[in-house]
């Protein structure tokens, strides 16, 4: 798990300091905060441990690997031109000079913490000064705000043999999802997980010998481009539950799940992330609603009230975005979208009155 992050002049960032030592960690504020930065950042690291982990089991980091891996990681799933271009930019007469980025990312084994930084006019390495002494395990997931079972088919043959503006999470995404079913002891907890998902969703999620994902129900299959987009979404959950990657010892992070939700699939989707969290994966969501903002209070208040959670609210300040966080959305400050919708409500009540 994930414990602590602290940074230093990362993109709209001046410093600042992170507790993320909970199953589920809620990110809140306006569009342009960094909500998703952060979590880009994350899973980047996460990202590269986990694969050089798989390709080298046992080995002990290094330097000469890691600055250059974060580093490419980095560009492609920010999708900068540079490294460099991450490093926050001061106004005025400073604005001309070097500014550097550092980043400490601590976890609750010590054995992963790792710091780097970087200048603006780094290219292709960042500069390691704590280096871990062993690989994170588990699985990293990043999803973005649409669902992926639709573009799947050769997509990732695609972005391997030509430069796609997409950013890197979709290809690494794809990948988990194209992922062998899991067998073995863990099929239990996986049809648990699954018989809330299949019950929304009317059906079960299939990946063809050709390529394609289809929603099988008593009628048939269903092509996935005919289903509706939120159940889309859901699906993209199912499946990675039923390839294993999101049943225990990793980490989802989840760009505004609510997109393109009803409300009655928001509230199935939040159910589905604590169930998640249970199985002890831990879970980053980014957000600006206040339904499924509330309906994290509701269930966290209820069922699953042993579900450690943090929130963290992300607002614009004079010299960079500023933080704030607690254990319920009370300690997180106001939040303009939020108050939108409240006053909103106030608004119609009085229309109606």
């Amino acid at each position: 798990m994930i414990k602590a992050l602290s940074i230093k002049n990362l993109t709209a960032f001046a410093p600042a300091e992170f507790d993320l030592n909970a199953q589920i960690v809620v990110l809140v504020g306006e569009n342009g905060v960094g909500k998703t930065h952060i979590m880009k950042l994350l899973y980047s690291v996460l990202a590269v441990g986990i694969e050089e982990r798989k390709k080298q089991h046992n080995a002990v980091p290094t330097k000469s690997v890691l600055q250059n891996k974060i580093a490419e990681k980095l560009v492609n799933v920010f999708r900068a031109e540079t490294l460099g271009r991450l490093a926050r930019r001061r106004q005025g007469r400073r604005r001309q000079g070097r500014e550097r980025c550092d980043i400490g990312i601590s976890f609750a084994d010590s054995q992963f913490d790792i710091d780097f930084g970087f200048a603006t006019n780094s290219k292709t390495e960042v500069s390691i000064g704590k280096l871990p002494s062993a690989y994170v395990e588990g699985a990293a997931i990043f999803l973005p705000t649409r669902e992926l079972l639709s573009i799947f088919p050769n997509f990732i043959a695609v972005y391997d043999g030509h430069y796609l503006e997409f950013e890197e999470t979709w290809r690494d995404a794809c990948v988990l999802l194209g992922a062998p079913l899991q067998k073995g002891p863990r099929e239990e907890r996986i049809r648990e997980l699954l018989a809330p998902l299949e019950q929304a969703m009317g059906g079960a999620i299939e990946l063809d010998k050709n390529g394609r994902f289809y929603l099988r129900t008593s009628n048939g299959r269903m092509e996935i481009p005919l289903v509706a987009e939120g159940l889309r979404k859901l699906g993209m959950i199912a499946r990675l539950i039923t390839t294993g990657a999101l049943v225990e010892n990793g980490f989802l992070f989840w760009d505004e799940p609510e997109a393109n939700l009803n409300p009655r699939l928001i509230k199935e989707i939040i159910r589905t992330i604590l169930n998640i969290c249970s199985q002890g994966v831990q879970v980053f969501v980014a957000t600006h609603s206040l339904f499924l903002l509330r309906e994290f209070e509701i269930l966290l208040s209820g069922d699953y009230k042993n579900i450690t959670h943090r929130f963290l609210g992300l607002h614009h300040g004079d010299d960079g975005v500023v933080v704030s966080q607690g254990s319920s959305p009370d300690e997180i400050g106001d939040i303009t979208s939020l108050n939108e919708h409240l006053d909103q409500s106030d608004r119609f009540l009085e229309l109606e009155l």
